[in-house]
């Protein structure tokens, strides 16, 4: 196979998109949420994997994390993956990693990044339907649940477990 037969079969291959995303909370269990400027809803403070920069999905959720709140976290266990299909869009591959519970201090350093996110705030477990829409508010539940019987991954369909 010559190198233009490869590049032309890698090019006709499906495309996933992926994101990363962090978990984190207070001491009273409670989840941290950003309110993005450019769509509705809520969502965990994360974004896009870069790929094609090479860059990981653990990368991209430490890297989006220190962008879009100011907190640079040391992530902790991968308490989810989920595909997403979706319409108008290839799938996505969202991961969700454990951001640990963060101090008073964290709290009081946060700084949102205004380009992107309007407001931050903490959401109890029993409100996060109110604020996470569709798959990504059964993900994040589905990964508290992964914390509080201290399993391994779950993997997730469009935020529920595989039939």
């Amino acid at each position: 196979m010559t190198t233009s037969d490869y590049a032309a079969y890698i090019a006709s291959l499906p495309r996933i998109l992926a994101g990363a995303a962090v978990l984190c909370r207070d001491g009273e269990g409670r989840v941290l949420l950003v309110e993005p400027n450019y769509r509705k809803g809520w969502a965990l403070p994360g974004g896009t994997v870069e790929s094609d920069l090479g860059e990981t999905p653990r990368q991209a959720a430490r890297r989006e994390t220190l962008e879009e709140i100011g907190l640079d976290i040391e992530l902790g266990t991968l308490l989810a993956v989920d595909w997403v299909a979706g319409e108008g869009r290839p799938p996505i591959a969202a991961y969700v990693y454990d951001g640990g519970v963060l101090s008073e201090a964290q709290f009081a350093a946060i700084r949102l990044q205004e380009e992107e996110l309007d407001s931050w705030q903490l959401v109890s477990r029993d409100r996060i339907p109110e604020y996470l829409l569709g798959s990504l508010g059964h993900r994040v539940l589905e990964a508290l649940d992964v914390l509080e019987r201290g399993t391994g991954t779950v993997e997730l369909e469009n935020g529920m477990p595989p039939a």
